[in-house]
């Protein structure tokens, strides 16, 4: 099951653009996924909810768009900084 791996690689991804310390949260993973990507979308969103569920991304949701093409890719991360305005 490949779709695994690739749901590591996108937390991978968000935990590079997050830094540590739990702030700021993430609250949404959009992520684009090509018709020709050779991805079982269910499967990959069951993985990437399982993941994203966990420390450190603490419940953030996933948002699954389907596009032609072959493209995998991370197209929006939306997060909380918990800030004195939120």
């Amino acid at each position: 099951m490949h779709e695994l791996s690739l749901a590591l690689e996108v937390c991978r991804l968000v935990e590079d653009h997050v830094p540590p310390g739990g702030a700021p949260r993430v609250r949404t993973v959009t992520v684009e996924v090509g018709d020709l990507a050779n991805v079982e979308i269910e499967n990959f969103r069951l993985c990437l909810d399982s993941l994203l569920g966990a420390p450190p991304f603490r419940g953030a949701t996933v948002e699954l768009v389907r596009l032609p093409g072959p493209d995998l890719r991370v197209a929006c991360l939306e997060v909380e900084d918990d800030g004195p305005n939120h």
